[in-house]
């Protein structure tokens, strides 16, 4: 007899093994598992690892599903605007590429409500960014008289000179819009040569903006609006047409969300005045996922080169060697009066935005 806490027990009723278990029964009655060599317990272990790094992919997947169906309903309902929001919403193509790679893991990992919530996701950007895809027909005049413009930001004057001239000469360009131009970037372009072919001239470099043209301007100055750098503009003769050009530069989300907002709002108004004949380029700082832009689209009565030829997303910022371009904030806007019928984006040494390059017809 044995006894327990001031009981007295039958022997062999309980037991520990050496694994430190309890057990009923008889002294003599083995217990197949109760002892565990080393060996045992390390592959018991690792038999435990790969369920907790499937567990942990599971909750990194639920976690970025989550900020996915975020953005789309930042994008869904406009919160960009004025927030901070504007910022992480410039992402949401790249979301919706590595969203539609994700969606078959997760059906073969089985992982059935993922899989549910990225179905559902898939389908809404497909909705919402879907459309920028698909070409507008546009009604483009035989022997419409054509005009090739260029917007570059020149990476505070760092761009290298003689390249961006070259691309100038080798593309027929007729209309230059700079930002970021320094004195000193205007004197080197002029040394490489930008004087000769673009002889007409809008120069603010102390302003951020300035303007060449192959062809006349006129009416050159700085528009007085109450944006974070005045905006260059001038009136360009093509023929017996003037088309009113604006080259644009607003500021950043990041810097300043709030000015961002603002100078988008006075691009709205600068539109409107502007009428069919209008051209803004330049460095927007701002997607088709913006809501301030689409407002600037709609409101100004303008179209994007790049979304009516269904280009609706050709990244020109930022230019690394490590990684391509993930988000385009250079646009060339027109009015009702112009039709875009070409676009091209190209790399420039010295300056982390690709220039982009488009094609117009002017409308009778």
């Amino acid at each position: 007899m044995r006894k327990i806490r001031g009981k007295r027990l039958p022997a062999g009723i309980v037991r520990f093994t050496a694994a430190g278990r309890f057990v009923r029964g008889g002294r003599n009655k083995p217990d197949p598992g109760a002892e565990m060599n080393d060996a045992q317990v390390e592959a018991q272990r690792e038999a435990l690892l790969p369920r907790r790094l499937v567990m942990l992919a599971r909750l990194l997947c639920a976690a970025y599903l989550v900020t996915n169906a975020l953005l789309v309903l930042v994008r869904l309902t406009g919160l960009d605007a004025g927030s901070p929001l504007a910022v992480p919403i410039a992402t949401l193509p790249c979301f919706a590429i590595v969203t539609a790679v994700l969606l078959p893991l997760l059906m073969a990992a089985r992982a059935r409500q993922l899989v549910v919530v990225a179905t559902v996701l898939v389908g809404a950007q497909a909705i919402l960014l879907g459309p920028r895809f698909i070409p507008r027909e546009a009604s483009v005049p035989e022997g419409g008289t054509k005009l090739r413009v260029l917007t570059c930001n020149t990476g505070r004057g760092q761009v290298d000179p003689a390249a961006l001239v070259n691309l100038v000469r080798t593309q027929k360009v007729d209309v230059l819009a700079l930002q970021e131009l320094t004195g000193a970037g205007i004197s080197a372009l002029d040394a490489a040569g930008l004087n000769t072919l673009m002889p007409h001239r809008e120069l603010h470099p102390e302003s951020d903006s300035s303007l060449y043209s192959r062809l006349p301007l006129s009416n050159g100055h700085l528009i007085e609006r109450p944006t974070t750098w005045q905006q260059t503009a001038a009136d360009l003769t093509v023929g017996s047409r003037t088309v009113h050009i604006v080259v644009v530069h607003t500021s950043d989300p990041v810097d300043n969300v709030r000015w961002w907002n603002r100078d988008m709002l006075e691009l709205r108004g600068l539109a409107r005045e502007g009428g069919r004949d209008t051209l803004m380029l330049g460095d927007f700082n701002a997607t088709l996922d913006h809501s301030p832009l689409r407002a600037l689209l709609d409101g100004g009565g303008l179209s994007d080169v790049h979304l009516e030829l269904g280009r609706g997303w050709a990244p020109t910022w930022p230019v690394h060697e490590q990684l391509p371009p993930f988000v385009q904030l250079d646009h060339v806007l027109h009015g009702r009066g112009i039709v875009g019928v070409g676009a091209w984006e190209h790399t420039v040494p010295g300056t982390d935005h690709r220039a982009v390059l488009a094609e117009l017809v002017l409308m009778g």
